[in-house]
Order: C-alpha cells, then structure tokens, then sequence
C-alpha cells in the first residue's frame, strides 16, 4: 500500500527533522515539561513511521488497510497536537481546544494497534 510507505517516509524525515529542532533550537525556549512533551510527539510519530514502512511493504488485507488509516490519523492528531500545544504554549497564547486532541489522537493509535493484533489472532482461530 503505497500510502502507508509514503506516510512512513514522511513522518520518519519530519520526526528526525522536528526532534533536531527540539533539540537545538527549542532547548532554551521550552520550558522543561514542554521539551519532555514534544519529545514524546517525536517518538511516537517515529515509532509510527517505522510501523507505517513495515506495513507498507506487506500484502494488505481490508483490516491491515484500515489500520495503516488509524496510523496516520491518530498520529497526525496525537504528534501534531502535541507540537501545537507546545509550541502555542511558548507563545503565550496557549491553544486549549488542542487538549481533547490529543487523547484521540492516542485512541485511534490504540484502535490501529487492537487492528494489528486482531488481524495476528484470526487466523489462528479461524
């Protein structure tokens, strides 16, 4: 599925991208619960990217195709949340709406993931 490859390039590149921003650029401007949060949106978008790619290069059934869908959404919600919040907050002018955001974003990760085991356990049972 050449969407889940070019979403796994694309947030594999911008993770390394935005963690290196962190790191250098953000390191004296966030404030040390900002740093530790936009970190985890790196890491998080990364491990996502890394299992977007495998997925991408595997024969994919409907429920394999569905969730490289929850991948890419819940990581585009819970990561780019994230960075807005962070980001807003060093602003000043701190998005809060973002807030409920985030956890959904974590929801469908959590939904992708339940996909991936599904799809592991059926053949098994079937």
């Amino acid at each position: 599925m050449i969407i889940a490859q070019i979403a796994g390039a694309l947030f594999g590149l911008l993770s390394v991208v935005l963690g290196a921003f962190g790191a250098h650029a953000l390191k004296g401007k966030f404030t040390e619960q900002q740093l530790v949060s936009y970190e985890t949106g790196v890491k998080y978008q990364m491990y996502h990217a890394i299992v977007l790619l495998i997925l991408g290069y595997l024969p994919l059934g409907q429920v394999k195709a569905l969730t490289v869908w929850f991948f890419i959404f819940g990581t585009l919600l819970f990561s780019g949340s994230i960075y807005l919040l962070c980001y807003t907050g060093y602003k000043g002018n701190k998005w809060k709406f973002l807030g409920p955001v985030t956890p959904l974003g974590g929801l469908l990760l959590v939904v992708g993931w339940a996909l991936l085991l599904y799809n592991a356990l059926v053949p098994i049972f079937v």
